[in-house]
């Protein structure tokens, strides 16, 4: 009889390396930083930074979710979230279904037929955070949250990025409360889009638990990081007192139980 050492198998689940999480801290806060100076700047800089921004964002929401959820997680994420946005943007306008008639222009970089590579980033820095606050927000309704959720970001970001000459309306007819150069159906849009993108990821995506020494601190603050900057720098920075109101309003309530249940758990009951 022999006797051997025993090795424990290691786990899957390992911890995360500290340069790891402090990289993503830092992505996150140069992306914060480029925010900050966004009303500071003005021509050239400003157009730069604002592409720039996005992308540093979307780097920040992959890596969490890398180091989170894992590679299979991230390349479906992200498959699946570029795609879908190229795709319904590509729709969107030529068809002018289901935000309306807009254009872009040249001024966000490079184009794949007539779409900036840049949009489908934007909505990859805000698809993670939201799926997140979705899923723990609502078992069965996460399509329906999440897609409330990316129409009230888009409140903010829409007539800011029009003033800016990201892209232009031509309609007629109604336009969205205290925003008269958006038309209603633009929210309306941004509803059925991200129900159709949260209700693909929510099926797609297992909800694996988070490996060990993360968490979801970097999504969380980006998403109050956006409600915050959106009011403050459209309210004090933009001279857009209604969209500061419509965006606050709308984008806070989406958010106000998942800063409740974040700050005091999930119901006894859940």
């Amino acid at each position: 009889m022999s006797l051997r050492q025993f090795y424990p198998r290691r786990s899957g689940r390992s911890a995360i390396a500290p340069w790891k999480i402090s990289l993503l801290y830092f992505i996150t806060a140069v992306t914060i930083i480029l925010q900050i100076s966004y009303p500071l700047i003005s021509g050239e800089p400003l157009r730069l930074v604002t592409i720039s921004t996005i992308y540093w964002a979307a780097a920040a929401m992959s890596l969490h979710a890398l180091l989170a959820y894992g590679s299979t997680y991230t390349l479906i994420f992200l498959s699946v979230t570029l795609s879908y946005a190229l795709a319904i943007e590509q729709i969107g306008m030529r068809s002018g279904w289901p935000f309306g008639s807009y254009e872009y222009s040249g001024s966000l970089g490079y184009q794949i037929y007539g779409v900036p590579l840049v949009v489908p980033f934007a909505w990859v820095m805000m698809a993670h955070p939201l799926l997140i606050a979705a899923r723990k927000i609502t078992k069965n309704w996460v399509f329906l949250y999440g897609g409330i959720a990316m129409m009230a970001w888009d409140l903010f970001i829409d007539s800011l990025m029009v003033a800016d000459g990201g892209w232009k309306w031509e309609f007629t007819g109604s336009h969205v409360p205290l925003q008269p150069e958006i038309p209603i159906s633009n929210p309306i849009g941004w509803l059925l889009a991200g129900m159709g993108l949260m209700a693909i990821l929510n099926k797609l995506l297992h909800l694996d638990r988070r490996r060990v020494g993360t968490n979801t601190t970097v999504p969380d603050l980006f998403l109050i990081w956006t409600w915050f900057s959106g009011v403050v720098g459209n309210l004090f920075f933009f001279d857009r007192a209604g969209t500061a109101l419509i965006g606050g309003v709308v984008f806070g309530l989406v958010l106000l139980p998942y800063l409740f249940l974040l700050r005091y758990g999930p119901p006894v009951n859940s």
